[in-house]
Formats: C-alpha cells, structure tokens, sequence
C-alpha cells in the first residue's frame, strides 16, 4: 500500500549500497519516483568487495576447520595407498577456486538487488553522482566521465559507502602490501600473512587466514584484539588465536611496511621488524564523500569528511539525507539498510521510528562468532547505567558438548531492580543468529523472568540464554507471603 500524494514525489539517490537500495525499495514501495545512480554496481562496495566475499572466505575457512576437528567426532578421513596401507589426508585450499567462487557470488548477489529495483520500477544510472544543488545530482556517465545526466528530485539520499583507508609508510601495492579489497587476487594462501590493525576486520581476516592454513602475525596497537569490544569476549578470541597457531603482537604500532623481494617486511615503532610474504592493512577507512558537492551543497561534514546525520539520517539540509559508511551513524551493512529506509519514511511522511545506537546488533565472522547488543559490562564498570551481568560458558551447554564446542559464551546483561534486559554478548558458533533473542528484548524491552519463559529446543545453543535469564529471576518480595 503506497502513501497518498498530491503529486507524485521523486528521490534520487547517490550509491547503490545497502543504504541505497534499502532506500529504494522503500521509495519506491511508498509510490515515489526513484532514481538511484551507482558506478561500480548495485549492491556497492559491501557486497562486491567488502562483506559479501569477505564472509564467503570466512565460511570457506569454517568448512576446513569442521572438517580438521571433525575427528574429535569420531569422523575420520581415510585413504588407502598403493599398498593397502592408510594414508593420512591433508585438508588443501585451491584459493583460486575459493576466489572464483566468492566473486561470483558477490557478484550474483548483485545482479539479484539490480533486478529487485528494476522490478520495483527504480530507474538506475551508472555512473559517477554529484550534487549541483539542494535538489539536483549531475552524472557523469561516458567511459571518460564526458558525458553527463542531470537527474532532479525532491529527495536527495547519499550513501556513497568508504574505502580502505591507505597510509603513506604502507602503500598497498595489490600484490604484496594489500588492503581487504585486493585480497582475492592472490592464487595461493599466502606463505606468512602479516595484519596490520587488529579491529574488526583484521580480527576477522586474521582468523579466516590462520584456519585456512597460513601462518599468521596480527599486529595491534591496543592492549587487547577487537579494542573497544567486550572484554571477555575478547580474551576467547585472543585464547582461540594462539592456540590456533597465531602471533599476536600486543602494544605494538607499523611504522612501515615496504616490500622485500618476494615478501615484505613491517617495521614497528619500537624498532622490531617482522618478516612475512604478504601484509594486509587493515587500519580502518574513509568515506566516499571528497568531491561529490556536499560543502557547496550546504551539508555538515566532520573533519574526518563523514556526513553529519540525526536519528532519521537527516543532514544539515532538510531535503538530503544520507546512509550508510558515509554518514556519523554505526557503519554496519545493516544499520545502513535501516537507515536507508528510515531516510524515505521520513522524506515521504510515513511512520518512522529515530534508530537508537544501543538497539543495534552487531557482530564479528572471527571463529568463534562476537554478537552483542545494547548496553556492555564496560558501561556498567564506568557507572553509565546501573546494571547485572550474568555470564554462562558454553562449554556447559548439552548440544555445545555434542558440536564439541568449547569457547564461547553467553552472557545477559539487566536493570539492576527491574530486571528489564538492557544488553547481551554471546561468543561462539553462530553467534549471528544466536544474538537475535536478546536482540528482541532488548527492543521490546523485556525482562529476564519473560525472557526466561520462552520455550527453547532441548537441547540447543539457545537454551544457554533461558539458562542465564533463569539465574537472573528477580524474586516478587512483596508478593512473597500471598
């Protein structure tokens, strides 16, 4: 069912990411007249070189390490050799098929949302989008950026994402010196992979690395891996690391990295070197915002050339929004999709509900899985919410024990008095799905003991979360003698 206008309204939209798409398809489901114009492919960066293939490669490395523990089962490969003898077999990576693989389905994944907007009746342009004014976007369509399109709308929404951010000293190359978008050009599992930045991404591709096979030494600034994150959850990690093989360098910052033959060589601040035949720079990235007309359009930057946003992903300027990487918000592909319909609900003059940082999930592909949601222990520790945390290891859990799981852990956090579940982590496999739940309290703002009288499957991961909602029963003292 479309909104009712007295005219039809348009929207154009600059970048084809999730916030982009998202935006269309809201657009255009609220009747609006959409025109969204992206230059490298609908979908963007996050799923044609970013999250798509990166989480394809994570579940290609999940595979082998399933397959090398699956003797702890009671699951054993076998071969038989010439003599009659059994042979041992090795888990091999044909990285160049890994690689086909993941970009043909990004790929896929792309031509899928070009279809949904074409049959939503979206108009798309390729091509390179500015703003020539409050309601204007000049395209620059021919192969030399000589031909152009001039689209105008009532709407503006930007969501032109971010790149790897690149550092002078450590100049990706594409062979050697990498960012995550040149990873799936290599042919073969690098020899000694060096990461440099232990955040989300170099967590996650430092782990996807080491489970398929390479040696790898994850270099990070912060005293822990994945700073800024669940504390506990970050000591499994960094326990799983190590055992796995990894090197991690704690308080330890690149001051260069440079190639060396057929490798390279990373120097730290300290004066160390370390010696590996690939580096992958993941040191964070910059919005796509340099030269796109946002200052002369009147939109509020920060230094950092993010886009200033509110919680409907309003700009400075009534009229343009923005989604996505790009903006002050979360840079998560799902908060970007939320914003992207939040912006048109709100253009158009539907029902809209401002996004709310601490109803946010967010989770990290490591092996085991980071999910969390709302407000962390840290908050707690810091005196910013008065709060209770109760945490079970998965290690106890029945169908943990029958996958053979042991790290990881679920962990509640609750008003204290009221119960009322204001945040979660859980670590282990799936975590991704497994966050949803509490996700849903927390939005719905539920307390422990209605949480707790949700039926969950015996035996299952979930019941971990009944198990530690139970622990946290808030007893009805008043009622207590009735």
């Amino acid at each position: 069912m479309s909104l009712s206008f007295e005219r039809t309204q348009s929207v154009a939209i600059i970048g084809g990411g999730p916030g982009g798409y998202e935006a269309a398809l809201g657009a255009a489901q609220l009747g609006a007249e959409v025109t969204v114009i992206e230059r490298a492919g609908i979908g963007g960066s996050a799923v044609i070189t970013d999250v798509v293939p990166s989480k394809t490669l994570i579940a290609t490395a999940d595979a082998a390490v399933a397959i090398s523990q699956a003797g702890d089962l009671g699951v054993q490969l076998f071969a038989r050799g010439g003599e009659g003898k059994p042979l041992k077999p090795e888990i091999a990576i044909n990285l160049v098929a890994v690689n086909k693989r993941l970009l043909s389905l990004a790929r896929q994944q792309s031509d899928d949302m070009r279809a949904s907007l074409v049959e939503a009746g979206v108009r798309l342009i390729s091509g390179f989008g500015r703003l020539d004014s409050d309601n204007a976007v000049v395209v620059s369509t021919g192969p030399n950026g000589t031909d152009f399109d001039r689209v105008e709308a009532d709407t503006l929404i930007v969501s032109v994402g971010a790149s790897p951010r690149e550092l002078p000293s450590a100049k990706p190359d594409g062979q050697r010196i990498l960012t995550w978008t040149q990873l799936y050009d290599m042919t073969s599992l690098p020899e000694h992979l060096i990461v440099v930045g232990s955040g989300v991404t170099g967590a996650e591709f430092a782990s996807a690395y080491m489970n398929l096979g390479s040696k790898v030494t994850l270099i990070s600034s912060r005293d822990q891996v994945l700073p800024g994150e669940d504390r506990d959850a970050a000591t499994v990690l960094e326990k799983v690391f190590k055992r796995g093989g990894m090197t991690v360098l704690s308080k330890s910052r690149a001051d260069t990295v440079v190639r060396d033959g057929d490798g390279v060589l990373v120097t730290l601040s300290d004066g160390r070197t370390v010696e590996g035949s690939h580096c992958l720079m993941a040191v964070g990235s910059i919005p796509n915002t340099a030269g796109i007309g946002l200052e002369a359009a009147g939109v509020q930057m920060t230094e950092s050339g993010h886009i200033q946003v509110n919680r409907v992903a309003r700009t400075s300027v009534p009229n343009i929004y923005a989604a996505g990487d790009c903006t002050t918000f979360v840079p998560l592909a799902s908060v970007a999709s939320m914003q992207g319909r939040t912006a048109v609900f709100h253009a158009l003059g539907d029902v809209v509900i401002p996004l709310e940082r601490r109803r946010i999930t967010s989770n990290i592909f490591t092996a085991p899985e980071i999910a969390t949601i709302g407000w962390s222990e840290q908050d707690i520790v810091d005196g910013l919410i008065d709060g209770v945390v109760h945490k079970l290891p998965l290690a106890a859990n029945p169908r943990a024990k029958m996958m053979g799981t042991k790290d990881g852990f679920v962990k509640l956090i609750a008003r204290q008095g009221s119960g009322t579940v204001i945040g979660g982590v859980i670590v282990g496999p799936r975590a991704s799905d497994l966050i949803y739940p509490i996700a849903i309290a927390v939005d719905r703002r539920l307390t422990v003991d209605q949480l707790s009288r949700v039926f969950a499957a015996y035996p299952s991961l979930s019941g971990s979360i009944t198990d530690a909602a139970r622990a946290m029963h808030i007893v009805d003292r008043a009622n207590e003698d009735g």
